[in-house]
């Protein structure tokens, strides 16, 4: 199976896809600079945060990403998500708040959103936001989870008969399997 992190779904799911049934995306601070990498352009302060990441960093983003995939997985099912995941995201929030800076550009004011706090903590708190934005979108109850065999991918189908993570990966696998069991010699 393709190891490579998938992207394009919202940066919560992005983030929760980081465990594929096999191994960890981000087992290393390395790793989560290179997925930071491919958020940039959707994740405020992502080149900035990656220089200065450590291996505490990448322990308060991976309690981000299990409390997300926690609330996902019971919200997703119509259950309710525990306390203790909700409690945890808000904390991460909490430990890095978020502000709109106001600059003077020359000609006009302008306002960037910006966290206060350490790299981690701030990283977190961006994370931890997307989830909280995913999990209070009715949206929601539609995450799917990859019907390939072997895929634990999540996803939001923008079409409702979507089946897979991703057509290119486990869209072709599941194709392949099935033409060689219509094929196979007997």
């Amino acid at each position: 199976m393709d190891l490579a992190p998938l992207t394009g779904e919202p940066l919560a799911l992005d983030l929760v896809n980081t465990r594929p049934a096999t191994g960890d995306l981000l087992a290393t601070p390395d790793d989560l600079r290179a997925w930071l990498g491919l958020q940039a352009d959707r994740l405020p302060e992502a080149r900035e945060l990656a220089a200065e990441l450590t291996a505490a960093d990448l322990a308060a983003v991976h309690a981000v990403r299990e409390h997300t995939a926690q609330a996902v997985e019971h919200v997703r099912r119509g259950a309710p998500p525990s306390a203790t995941a909700l409690e945890s995201l808000n904390q991460a929030q909490r430990a890095a708040p978020a502000i709109n800076e106001l600059a003077w550009n020359g000609t006009s004011i302008t306002a960037v959103r910006r966290r206060a706090g350490g790299g981690g903590a701030r990283l977190a708190a961006w994370l931890a936001e997307a989830a909280a934005e995913l999990l209070a979108d009715p949206a929601v109850s539609k995450i799917r989870q990859c019907e390939a065999d072997d895929c634990v991918m999540l996803f939001l189908p923008a079409h409702p008969r979507r089946r897979w993570c991703s057509a290119a990966r486990c869209g072709n696998r599941v194709r392949v399997a099935r033409h060689y069991q219509r094929h196979r010699p007997a």
